[in-house]
């Protein structure tokens, strides 16, 4: 089995920053083909805010570009967002998301969530 283990969520002033993370672990990993960070708002279907495949080919939601950055390190099967410019309506639990294939078959995997608050 995989574990997706997030963390670098908090509060944050409007403007302001943060960096979540994101680490696959347990069962061999094979390949990870796609790495991704979905949100979701109180009341809100779950979103998704920015993808990454093995290649680096990136995607983001229209309302973080320029101002989010997602990237990964291989190696470490681990995943990042980097946000800035934080506005209150990015405020939501934000979810890792891998689609990879350990040594039994390929699926995806979610993280448990990590809040994300933006509040002055």
């Amino acid at each position: 089995q995989v574990q997706l283990v997030e963390s670098g969520g908090g509060l944050v002033q409007p403007g302001g920053s943060l960096r979540l993370s994101c680490a696959a672990s347990g069962s061999i990993i094979v390949k990870i083909y796609v790495m991704a960070w979905y949100r979701q708002a109180p009341g809100k279907q779950r979103e998704l805010v920015a993808a990454i495949t093995s290649g680096g080919s990136t995607n983001y939601e229209d309302s973080v570009k320029g101002r989010f950055t997602i990237s990964r390190d291989n190696a470490n099967d681990t995943v990042y967002l980097q946000m800035n410019s934080l506005k209150p309506e990015d405020t939501a639990v934000y979810y890792c998301y891998a689609d990879l294939t350990n040594q039994i078959a390929r699926r995806q995997y979610w993280g448990q969530g990590t809040q994300v608050t933006v509040s002055s």
